[in-house]
């Protein structure tokens, strides 16, 4: 099974497909399997690394290309 990655237009990043989350220190952080995982782009969300949409009050933009470089 594959992992998939969006980058959502002036939101955050889904991923989908089977993945390990961990903190800083390489514990597990629980997420739910078989559910996608949304981590925050904008900088604002109080549920860091995961969104909880204060990219929706904040104005977050996130509309250019990624860039690999």
């Amino acid at each position: 099974m594959s992992v998939t990655v969006t980058l959502n237009e002036n939101g955050p990043i889904k991923v989908e497909g089977p993945l390990v989350v961990q903190d800083h220190a390489g514990n597990p952080v629980p997420t739910v399997a078989g559910k996608a995982v949304f981590f925050c782009r904008c900088g604002q969300s109080a549920k860091k690394p995961f969104c909880d949409g204060s990219h929706k009050r904040c104005g977050f933009v996130g509309t250019s290309p990624a860039n690999p470089d």
